[in-house]
């Protein structure tokens, strides 16, 4: 009995897990926009996790055009799924927000990243453990970096969260489109359990805290 409710429990993890089998495709394809539509936008890069539930929860965010999953703040001058798993490249994964600025400002982009995670867990998040699930900001000049770090005391001040943050607020140097499997993986794999166990959860109680900040057609 308790090699079966060992078994069973390892079969639940890798379920439950953004590591777990990534192949499955269905017959949901979101339209993505060109790079020259993209061009015109400006750009953030977060890291909180698994990148499926990251990139669905800032896809569903007034102002923001398109989302990708990569690979920012590694060591290595390339990087890809295998490698960044087996923990060979210090990348996160991340996403690269292409947002409306009129629309829809960088500080609340910093609010939707501190708001849809815990960022005081160390290199994980739910079930996904690792550096490469560590909470991160790449901030791209000094701006960007005065807002994180005035969001982060604000945080600390109003004590929202008991536990110690440990989002690390790097600056920007690179950053590696996922393998195309991987985008928009949240909308095109609803079945998936992962999906349905982790990300669906995730998100909705990240729409659920702020309504006012989500598209009209936010799923």
């Amino acid at each position: 009995m308790k090699s079966i409710s060992l078994t069973f429990i390892t079969v639940l993890f890798f379920t439950l897990s953004c590591n777990s089998n990534t192949t499955s495709k269905e017959a949901v394809h979101k339209e993505k926009m060109t790079q020259q539509d993209l061009a015109k936008y400006e750009t953030a890069y977060f890291a909180s996790g698994c990148f499926w539930c990251v990139e669905a929860v800032f896809e569903s965010v007034k102002g923001v055009k398109e989302v990708v999953s990569g690979y920012a703040g590694g060591k290595a001058e390339t990087a890809n799924y295998q490698l960044v798993s087996a923990g060979r490249t210090d990348h996160a994964e991340a996403v690269k927000v292409f947002y409306d600025a009129k629309v829809v400002s960088y500080e609340t982009l910093v609010k939707v990243f501190f708001g849809s995670h815990d960022p005081t867990t160390l290199n994980r998040q739910g079930p996904d453990a690792g550096r490469q699930y560590r909470s991160a900001i790449f901030y791209k000049d000094s701006k960007e970096k005065k807002i994180v770090d005035d969001y982060i005391s604000k945080l600390k001040t109003d004590k929202v969260f008991s536990g110690t943050i440990t989002t690390e607020i790097t600056k920007y140097t690179a950053f590696y489109d996922a393998e195309a499997y991987h985008q928009d993986y949240e909308a095109n794999n609803p079945n998936n359990g992962y999906i349905r166990g982790v990300s669906v959860p995730r998100l909705k109680r990240f729409q659920k805290k702020f309504p006012e900040l989500l598209k009209k057609d936010a799923h």
